[in-house]
């Protein structure tokens, strides 16, 4: 439930708060007052795209807070969202400034436009003043059907088998289309398949070959070194190792006669045994190290294949086993797709299983449209249409992500007429009736606890008005009601009335004021609606009559 809209610097309105019971409100005001602009701010906190003209002439930006009882519902997607719960109250917040951009906060915390949107839904219902317009398209009125009966799965299930459906027909199709591209293009991938079988590049190949190859390039030249090593270790005379000796043999004997050489004498003994396993290494490696021409030559001619074939598709030589087998893939999955009888097969499935589907949809939509148009016409009786029929018509139609039924709504507003489309029978008037029953039966389905009407009672007057009233009077009973109106019918029924006056100021122009009524202030009010600018006894003694009529 709402319990507080307040609004600063928004269009026309400096600050106002609206502090909201339970049961049906009533907002009432002359035109351009500013009554349907606190249903924009409403709109707006709960997600609606914002634009720079919001802010009202001369400030810096416009704020919005909704001050909302929470739900169940509500509790566990702040949870699913990691966002602050409290159990008393929800805050909605939005700010809007001179350059239409906007922030959005839950609880306090910066969220964005589409958490707001969907957090919103959840908790508030507007019906706009001009939503009876949408049920002229064929496609509004299928998804108020849908939307009424709770179908939302099903019509989840629908667009996923149909996605699948149609991707699996494309491929199919571009198979056909294209086959002999497609063949050309097969033919190229396994010849090159067949070139890098027998060429069978293996991961970190060309580093072992590279290394092997500079070692056998230059094995002369590496035994050449290592000779002259050891013959500058072991040379007889001059040799290092000897030298090394004889300075171990003067150290170890001075050190006789000062210990502070012991350590001297360690690291020269150490170096001894370094040398001797350097001398014992490089034996080792000259005896190892061959000088073998076919080896030498081998590796020659597998480098340039393995670089010839990398410069041929593009890649380092290293990456020759990756690029295999990023061909090898590309060819099987081509391969795949070009099997038209498979994917005949999985397109025939494919279908079969979106038929299922939408066989289901379709049968909910019958089920439920019956049941519907029955309510929806029980209704019309006592808005102004005794003896019409509201007919909810599925027929046939062509597939799509929406199943393969085409709604129409169908409507006769005198008994003994034959239902027609809306588009033909239907005046403006009558459509505004048709959609405030339609409203007013989707609304006692539905879980939302705040439903917000912005004059759709537009097109009603007198006894029809009146039952208007009454109906949203009932439907205050299980939800929270605000309605703009202009009918003093319509506000003569609701439990809450405020008043929207537009002021005119030397300081900031012309703005906006809204008041909470007591009994005399909504008698004034009604006389406003009933007799314009000129208020007699007789308006009001007749505002008086409305108001006790309704409470009887």
């Amino acid at each position: 439930m709402l319990r507080e809209l307040s609004v600063r610097d928004f269009v026309i309105v400096k600050t106002a708060c609206l502090r909201l019971e339970r049961g049906f409100h009533v907002l009432t005001g002359e035109t351009g007052a500013g009554k349907s602009i606190l249903i924009d701010a409403l709109s707006l906190v709960l997600g609606a795209r914002a634009t720079s003209d919001v802010v009202r002439p001369g400030a810096e930006r416009a704020d919005i807070h909704a001050i909302i009882e929470p739900t169940a519902t509500v509790m566990q997607w702040l949870k699913a969202n990691d966002l602050d719960q409290n159990d008393d109250e929800l805050i909605l917040r939005r700010v809007i400034d001179q350059h239409g951009k906007s922030r959005a906060y839950i609880n306090g915390a910066p969220v964005t436009v589409t958490q707001l949107r969907e957090i919103g839904e959840q908790v508030v219902d507007i019906h706009g003043q001009h939503a009876h317009q949408s049920l002229m398209r064929a496609e509004a009125q299928r998804d108020l059907l849908d939307e009424h009966l709770q179908l939302s799965d099903q019509r989840a299930a629908i667009r996923n088998q149909w996605n699948a459906w149609q991707t699996i027909r494309q491929k199919l199709e571009q198979a056909t289309q294209g086959a002999a591209k497609i063949a050309e293009q097969l033919e190229v991938l396994s010849w090159q398949v067949k070139e890098l079988e027998q060429l069978a590049p293996k991961a970190g190949e060309w580093q072992q070959v590279s290394e092997e190859h500079a070692r056998l390039s230059n094995g002369q030249a590496l035994i050449d070194a290592s000779a002259t090593a050891l013959a500058a270790i072991d040379d007889d005379e001059a040799g290092a190792q000897r030298t090394l000796a004889r300075a171990i043999d003067q150290i170890r004997h001075a050190a006789r006669h000062d210990a502070r050489l012991t350590d001297i004498l360690q690291s020269l003994e150490s170096a001894d045994i370094a040398l001797s396993q350097a001398r014992s290494d490089l034996n080792h490696y000259v005896d190892d190290l061959e000088l073998d021409p076919q080896r030498l030559a081998e590796l020659d001619q597998r480098m340039q294949a393995l670089f010839s074939a990398a410069r041929k598709y593009r890649c380092e030589p290293e990456q020759l086993p990756e690029t295999f087998d990023q061909i090898k893939a590309k060819l099987h999955s081509m391969t795949a797709d070009q099997d038209l009888a498979a994917l005949q097969a999985q397109a025939s499935a494919a279908q079969a299983q979106y038929e299922t589907h939408a066989q289901v949809l379709h049968q909910a939509r019958i089920k439920g449209a019956k049941t519907l148009a029955k309510t929806v016409t029980q209704k019309m009786q006592s808005l102004g249409m005794p003896g019409g029929r509201f007919v909810i018509e599925i027929e046939p139609s062509t597939p799509s992500a929406h199943g393969s039924d085409r709604v129409t709504f169908l409507v006769s507003g005198h008994e003994g007429v034959a239902p027609s489309s809306l588009s033909k029978v239907a005046s403006g008037g009558e459509l505004s009736r048709i959609s405030l029953a339609l409203s007013v039966v989707a609304s006692q389905a539905t879980h939302i606890p705040t439903l917000v009407f912005d004059e759709v009672d537009s097109g009603v007057s007198g006894a029809v008005a009146e039952m208007v009233g009454r109906l949203l009077n009932q439907l205050g009973a299980n939800h929270q009601v605000l309605c703009v109106t202009h009918l003093p019918q319509v506000a003569a029924c609701a439990q809450h009335h405020f008043r929207v006056a537009k002021l005119k100021t030397k300081a900031d122009g012309v703005t906006s004021s809204i008041d909470l009524l007591d009994d005399s202030g909504r008698i004034e009010a009604i006389a406003e609606l009933l007799g314009g600018v000129d208020i007699t006894d007789t308006t009001r003694s007749h505002a008086k009559e409305l108001l006790a009529s309704t409470r009887a």
